[in-house]
């Protein structure tokens, strides 16, 4: 089995609009800042000196939002549920959502703006068949090579409200995106909006999520790895309480002998 790393990294040096903070404590520092713990929890006293060149363990402090790199979405992300009550967070979805067949749509002919329903029946027509229920479709919009410049938040097309809800009707819940958002760029949705006054321009993806449960994950990467179909893709969201958002490390799982070559393992 071939398994692609399908995650974009958490980097504290990239571009972000929300800064993103990687603090660094080496392991001289943690040596004495675990005496010091010792010392002032459980009152016990220990020289840090005594431990192979005074060092102890490395620790990384980091301070990003949840939507920071390779994240999985949550009902609770897109607000308040069109039927009322309260839409289930990240460590209440079901884990084996996150485990599935996944199939990828080749998108990297699509100009930023928005991709109708239109463009995904012609994609499904190439592949020659439509997601399945429950699969995890990936969209390879080819905007992950932007990653850690402004462009990549500016420039990418994203889906929108029929193309949306056709693989929802199909029985899709996880859709997956190379681009920073399931959406289309602010920009382009304000413009649309500005031009024709119509509110359906405006986060259409998110916001079928208030009448319809899924989860999506944004900020994947090296989509062009992969084969249309026959694989499997691991997206586990780290456990969150009360989230709307979850990390994961993406990969896609592909039997040897199946698929395309390339790609990370």
């Amino acid at each position: 089995m071939r398994v692609i790393d399908l995650s974009s990294s958490v980097d504290a040096s990239g571009w972000e609009p929300n800064e993103v903070v990687h603090e660094v404590m080496s392991a001289v520092e943690g040596a004495e800042h675990m005496a010091t713990r010792m010392r002032e929890n459980w009152g016990i006293d220990f020289d840090p000196s005594v431990l192979p060149g005074g060092e102890l363990l490395t620790l990384d402090t980091i301070t990003l939002t949840t939507h920071t790199g390779t994240h999985v979405d949550a009902p609770s992300h897109y607000g308040t549920p069109a039927g009322g009550g309260t839409a289930r967070h990240i460590d209440e979805m079901p884990l084996d959502w996150f485990l599935r067949p996944g199939m990828m749509l080749d998108l990297t002919d699509a100009p930023v703006g928005q991709i109708g329903a239109d463009r995904l029946r012609r994609e499904f027509d190439r592949i020659g068949r439509t997601p399945e229920p429950m699969d995890i479709v990936l969209l390879n919009t080819g905007a992950d090579r932007l990653a850690g410049s402004p462009k990549y938040f500016t420039d990418f097309p994203g889906l929108d409200g029929p193309a949306t809800e056709l693989l929802l009707d199909l029985g899709v819940r996880v859709i997956g995106t190379d681009a920073f958002s399931l959406d289309a760029p602010f920009g382009y949705m304000i413009e649309a909006y500005r031009r024709t006054g119509d509110t359906a321009v405006l986060w259409p993806a998110h916001f079928a999520g208030r009448s319809r449960e899924y989860c999506q994950i944004e900020r994947l990467s090296n989509l062009d790895a992969l084969p249309p179909t026959g694989f499997t893709v691991s997206c586990l969201p780290v456990k969150i309480k009360g989230a709307g958002a979850g990390w994961t490390r993406a990969a896609a799982l592909i039997e040897d002998g199946t698929g395309t070559e390339g790609g990370a393992s």
